[in-house]
């Protein structure tokens, strides 16, 4: 890969903009991803076949739209601006396999989208995939929307500011609500550093890009996936107390019920949040609802 200094400002994407009078949104977070070399490592982490679908976030003006109509058999490509929708229709939309959606991701069901079929076992559809360079300021809704979502991807590849793919890769130690609500439902893993200078505008740091294997089956299910993050989002809500004392004053709860569920759940009262494993926060939810 290119080194940190380098500087992709692509002239055929800065050009290509220019001719329709167009320039990356600050407020959409667009700085889109040119250099030639990151984009064929984010399609190749994707593990991409004919028969795959691949749900695409934010293609802007289609540089990875491109490359994923190459290796895969449909494209549904769903943007939240406006005039990048018209630029993609412009340059692709004569490709029957690409379907583009202007929305909000957020606002859309990946079933509806893809007109896929949740499996009987509701396990990950395995030709289902995402692929996305997140804006920052999304990433995180973004990633809890296609986890939640009844029609889950076998994996997904994001290219995300590098400092939230080390939270979402996070070890026991070092965990966070991200990484405890990222790794719940799959392993992720950093496939690809990506310097600033990749992107078009410069962004002021640099990115990596995470590819998240999702797991097969869950350990919880409809009610316990509620109560689990309930749970978790109050054991982070205060982080540098400790666990007991978190829960306790996160769920409105008598400590010595926290320190019972604790101890049935094999977890010492004085640890903190950052330290659970995922196993260890499932126990804990258990008991808790016992």
């Amino acid at each position: 890969m290119p080194s940190q200094g380098s500087d992709f400002a692509h002239p055929s994407v800065r050009a290509l903009l220019d001719s329709h009078g167009l320039r990356p949104r600050k407020s959409l977070g667009q700085n889109f991803l040119v250099d030639p070399v990151a984009l064929s490592r984010i399609v190749a982490a994707a593990e991409l076949s004919p028969d795959d679908i691949v749900l695409e976030i934010g293609p802007g003006p289609g540089g990875l739209t491109e490359r994923l109509l190459e290796q895969a058999g449909r494209v549904v490509a769903v943007e939240l601006d406006a005039n990048m929708v018209a630029l993609l229709r412009e340059q692709l939309g004569n490709d029957p396999r690409l379907r583009i959606v202007e929305g909000d991701i957020l606002k859309q069901d990946p079933g509806a989208l893809l007109a896929l079929r949740v499996p009987a076992d509701n396990s990950p559809h395995p030709n289902y995939k995402v692929v996305a360079n997140l804006p920052y300021y999304i990433t995180s809704a973004v990633i809890r929307h296609l986890t939640e979502a009844a029609l889950r991807p076998a994996c997904a590849v994001f290219t995300v500011q590098r400092e939230v793919a080390a939270r979402i890769v996070a070890k026991p130690g070092q965990m966070s609500l991200l990484a405890v609500s990222v790794q719940l439902y799959g392993e992720p893993r950093i496939v690809a550093r990506v310097p600033a200078g990749a992107f078009y505008p410069r962004p002021k740091v640099d990115s990596a890009v995470v590819r998240i294997r999702f797991y097969p089956a869950l350990p919880l299910s409809g009610d316990e996936l509620a109560r689990f993050f309930r749970v978790v989002r109050a054991g982070f809500g205060q982080r540098r107390k400790q666990i007991h004392n978190a829960l306790a004053a996160g769920l409105a709860l008598p400590d010595a019920v926290v320190r019972e569920a604790l101890e049935q759940g094999g977890i010492d009262a004085r640890r903190r949040a950052e330290t659970l494993e995922i196993d260890e926060w499932v126990r804990l939810c258990r008991a808790l609802a016992a």
